[in-house]
C-alpha cells in the first residue's frame, strides 16, 4: 500500500476505494462485505483460476484475502488521519490451519485501540499496532488465522 493515492472516504466507500487503489483487490474479485473502524469482512469468491492443486483457494490467494481485509480495517479505523500518515504493512505471519473450499470469508480486527495509535501519533512517533484475521469456509470452519502488523508512517 506504499504507493497508493487514497481519495476522500466521504467520496467512495472503503471497498470501493481498496478496490480502486489496490488492483489485486480488483484481481482476485475480492468483495467487501463489512468495513467499519471496529471489523471488516471480505470475501474470496470461489474462481477456478485461483485454486491449488486440491481445488480450494491457493495459499497465496488466502493471504491477499486476509492482507486486504486488513488493510481494509485499517483504512476503517484511520482513515481520518490519511493527511498526515501513511498506513504499511510491516510484517505479517498465517497459520493454514483445515482445508478451504468454495468462498472463503475473512473478518479483520483491531488489537490495539485505534485511540491509542493516533495518541502515539500526536506524540509524533510511528506507531505499530498487529490486526488479527480469521478466515472460514462457507460451514464456519476457521482455514486460516493471520496477523498483520501495520504502521502509520507520518508524512514528511
Amino acid at each position: 500500500m506504499s504507493n497508493m493515492r487514497f481519495m476522500s472516504a466521504d467520496q467512495m466507500s472503503i471497498g470501493e476505494m481498496l478496490a480502486a487503489t489496490v488492483p489485486m483487490a480488483r484481481t482476485l474479485n475480492l468483495e467487501f462485505l463489512e468495513t467499519t473502524a471496529e471489523k471488516a469482512v471480505v470475501a474470496l469468491p470461489d474462481q477456478g483460476e485461483y485454486h491449488n492443486h486440491v481445488g480450494g483457494p491457493h495459499a497465496g490467494a488466502i493471504f491477499t484475502l486476509g492482507e486486504t481485509a486488513s488493510g481494509t480495517i485499517v483504512l476503517g479505523a484511520f482513515g481520518d488521519q490519511l493527511a498526515r500518515a501513511v498506513p504499511l504493512a510491516v510484517r505479517a505471519e498465517i497459520a493454514y490451519r483445515k482445508l478451504a473450499m468454495g468462498t472463503v470469508t475473512a473478518t479483520a480486527t483491531l488489537g490495539r485501540p485505534a485511540v491509542d495509535v493516533v495518541a502515539e501519533l500526536d506524540a509524533g512517533g510511528r506507531p505499530e499496532f498487529p490486526v488479527s484475521i480469521e478466515v472460514r469456509r462457507g460451514d464456519g470452519a476457521v482455514t486460516a488465522e493471520m496477523t498483520v502488523v501495520w504502521t502509520l508512517r507520518p508524512n514528511g
